[in-house]
């Protein structure tokens, strides 16, 4: 059975860690200097993000978006979830095919070391929202 029981709860945790990434002082900074567009496409449920950091301020689209990506990301709800949990190495899910990405590899993995704080934070999102069962998950 999947994490998330459908779309919006998926757009309310991931999207929620993600936002707060997007509001961080020190994360928007660098991935501003990126440039980067980067769409996470989702399975089970079906759902994407997108995160714009070409502009300023970073804009955050959880559905359906017009903006070409210079990053596509793809990969379950799963494997996301687990990943802000800390629990997924990056190079690890890229190398196994749990994820995949097309676009610039060294520009994501440089942002990397700064998005960091969202592995504390994404508990704390999903107690926020009354999600505790999920972090152990």
């Amino acid at each position: 059975m999947p994490v998330f029981k459908d779309a919006e709860q998926l757009y309310d945790c991931i999207g929620g860690v993600l936002d707060y990434l997007r509001t961080d002082e020190t994360v928007s900074v660098a991935f501003r200097k990126s440039g980067l567009v980067i769409r996470f496409k989702y399975s089970d449920p079906d759902s994407e993000i997108t995160l714009d950091g070409s502009q300023d301020p970073i804009t955050l689209t959880c559905g359906p978006c017009d903006r070409a990506p210079t990053v596509d990301m793809t990969m379950s709800a799963d494997t996301a979830h687990q990943f802000w949990l800390g629990k997924v190495n990056l190079v690890a899910a890229l190398t196994r095919g749990a994820m995949k990405a097309k676009g610039p590899i060294p520009a994501i993995m440089k942002l990397l070391p700064v998005i960091t704080p969202a592995y504390k934070k994404y508990p704390d999102i999903l107690r926020e929202k009354g999600l505790d069962n999920l972090i152990n998950v």
